[in-house]
């Protein structure tokens, strides 16, 4: 078993969901993963403090690059066009691993109570990234929070549209994510 090969991480958030799917959530153990993924138990450890974080890998860039893009976008951007600048960014750290194990991430955090917790504690992060980037532009506080609560819902609903699609139907996840804010966006003009 190598100790440091590249890609330990992917490697690791694969082996881990693969199981998850296979034998469920509560019945794998971290050596299962470290052992499926090819690393020692200990180089698990060096990348994740427990199973349950295996499935936030990249919640830290993700929330960097949804702020980043927020921040970049044009300076006369309403509060939801940025959020789509930042679901344009975000979009771009997505690849063909992210798209072929999204629907058997849900599937396990759906079968699991301590994983929907775990993806509720990084939906609120991800808000918070978003908010405090909205705030820094001027955006006063409850429309930064509700920006950044659509920005989120967007990026879930685009997320699994993406991955469950034809990957040979030529969109991105950006162009799911930002159809998904226009359709909320849409939605919120009929609460009244």
């Amino acid at each position: 078993m190598a100790r440091w090969q590249p890609g330990a991480t992917q490697r690791l958030v694969v082996a881990a969901v693969d199981l998850f799917t296979e034998q469920g959530y509560d019945a794998t153990t971290v050596s299962q993963i470290a052992e499926r993924a090819g690393v020692t138990k200990s180089t698990f450890f060096r990348h994740f403090s427990d199973k349950r974080e295996l499935l936030v890998a990249g919640q830290e860039t993700l929330s960097r690059l949804l702020a980043d893009g927020i921040a970049e976008a044009p300076s006369s951007a309403t509060p939801l066009e940025a959020v789509a600048a930042g679901l344009r960014r975000a979009s771009g750290a997505m690849g063909p691993t992210n798209r072929e194990i999204g629907p058997r991430i849900r599937a396990a955090v759906a079968a699991s109570t301590e994983l929907q917790e775990r993806d509720a504690l990084k939906s609120v992060g991800l808000a918070a990234a978003m908010t405090e980037a909205l705030a820094a532009r001027g955006v006063p506080d409850p429309t930064a929070h509700l920006a950044a609560e659509l920005g989120v819902l967007a990026f879930k609903r685009g997320f699994a549209a993406w991955s469950e699609g034809n990957p040979s139907d030529g969109e991105g996840l950006a162009d799911h994510a930002v159809a998904a804010l226009d359709d909320l966006r849409a939605a919120t003009s009929s609460l009244g």
